[in-house]
């Protein structure tokens, strides 16, 4: 008889006590050094793990590919990653918010830049030019600025001469450029003075800027449970620009994000 004492004191403790907590992953796509990606995204791992009640750890990457493969075999479930990297993933990831930031906010685009007197005006002056882009997966040093030419019939791929910056480098970019390197460049606006010190501001010009881009993306894996979405979601829009996890990220907000938001990415990567 001692053991129905025992059986309903387990029992009891087993279905009044906290469910046990779910560990999940988040990373972001390794654009910064280790140290700097862990100093960013810890207070919002922390954030998150109070709001939702589960284990929520910090995975450091240092590798693009592997960060492309870890979300889409769902080793990482929660990922923040360039608008590009969401496009590569979205089969396994859903964008649930996007990061408010800069001047625009919820956006940001590429510029073209020449020499003033490279006797550039247009996006079609380009044709048979030698450029200068930040990388083939830069959104805003290559995307931005080719989709806006795919929109006047113009084939980046064709019709001009595109080498790759050194190191992919926004500022080596401007340097071609100012050089003489290369006739024209594509680099994020948001770049066009990371240089202002060491060259003639003067001499650089901006011929177009081009299309909008949305911001990085938070997104989560579609395998998660539809109430831990939403839970994910709805704490990351109650994020105040004060909030230690917002100014870690370097950012203001979150907005909701769809996935449709991405498909001018797709079209411009030929992705869709």
């Amino acid at each position: 008889m001692r053991l129905i004492p025992l059986l309903w004191l387990i029992l009891t403790i087993a279905f009044s006590g906290p469910v046990w907590a779910e560990t999940y992953q988040l990373s972001m796509q390794p654009r910064y050094s280790p140290e700097e990606i862990y100093r960013r995204i810890t207070p919002l791992a922390e954030y998150l793990g109070q709001e939702t009640g589960h284990t929520i750890e910090v995975v450091i990457l240092s590798d693009f590919s592997q960060y492309e493969k870890q979300l889409k075999n769902g080793s990482i479930e929660i990922g923040y990653e360039s608008p590009y990297m969401y496009a590569l993933v979205s089969d396994a990831h859903e964008a649930v918010a996007s990061a408010l930031k800069g001047k625009d906010i919820d956006r940001f685009r590429g510029v073209v830049i020449s020499r003033k007197d490279s006797g550039l005006s247009t996006l079609a002056d380009l044709r048979g030019k030698k450029i200068s882009i930040a990388g083939y997966t830069s959104a805003g040093g290559y995307l931005s600025q080719k989709l806006s030419l795919m929109n006047q019939g113009i084939n980046v791929e064709t019709d001009m001469d595109i080498t790759e910056a050194t190191d992919n480098k926004q500022e080596n970019v401007i340097l071609a450029v100012y050089t003489g390197d290369a006739d024209a460049g594509f680099i994020r606006e948001s770049a066009l003075h990371q240089t202002d010190t060491y060259i003639s501001v003067s001499q650089i010009q901006v011929i177009s800027r081009c299309a909008w881009l949305p911001n990085w993306t938070l997104s989560l894996s579609r395998s998660l449970p539809d109430s831990l979405k939403e839970k994910i979601a709805s704490a990351l829009l109650d994020l105040q620009t004060t909030h230690a996890a917002i100014k870690a990220l370097k950012i203001n907000h979150f907005k909701y994000a769809f996935d449709e938001d991405y498909d001018a990415i797709r079209r411009a990567a030929g992705l869709n």
